[in-house]
This record gives structure tokens, C-alpha cells and sequence, in this order.
């Protein structure tokens, strides 16, 4: 199923992505620093909700209280929250 996800406090506007049960692909970043959140892309791409939430949840960037990666994590936890309400 496709998502998309409005960034908050960060240079991204925009997470767009697949979610399948609770692997994660095809993810695209609007905005941001694009050749680092393509990498981030391609190194995220087939994990799990839990993978990427492990990894990039709680990554900040310079004084901000968050970043790209970490949106990205909250990004994919609320697409899979919202696929499973209800179960």
C-alpha cells in the first residue's frame, strides 16, 4: 500500500513510500538533502517497520530535535499503525 507522510521540522516535506505487511520500499524524499536521503533510501529499502525504527529513530540534525531518518522511522511506524488498526 503507498503512504505518504508530512515531515515536520526538518528540510524534507514529504516522505512517500510502500508498505507490505511491514516491509518498507520505494521510498522517496521531497525536499532534503537529496543525495543523502537517496542513500538513506536505498540502505532502508526492503527492512522492516522495526529495522528502520531501530536504526534511524532518535537521529537528530545539528540543534533540531529530529531529522530526515528520524521522520522517516516515525513516518513508517504510523503507516503501519494505521494499516493495523483494529487487529
Amino acid at each position: 500500500m503507498d503512504f505518504s507522510y508530512r515531515t515536520q521540522s526538518v528540510c524534507a516535506s514529504e516522505i512517500k513510500f510502500k508498505l507490505n505487511g511491514n516491509i518498507v520500499s520505494d521510498i522517496t524524499f521531497m525536499g532534503g538533502c537529496n543525495g543523502n536521503l537517496k542513500a538513506i533510501s536505498k540502505l532502508v529499502d526492503g527492512m522492516t517497520v522495526e529495522q528502520i525504527e531501530k536504526v534511524l529513530l532518535g537521529n537528530t540534525c545539528g540543534r533540531r530535535p529530529t531529522s530526515c531518518a528520524d521522520q522517516l522511522a516515525k513516518a513508517v511506524r504510523a503507516a503501519y499503525d494505521s494499516q493495523n488498526k483494529g487487529e
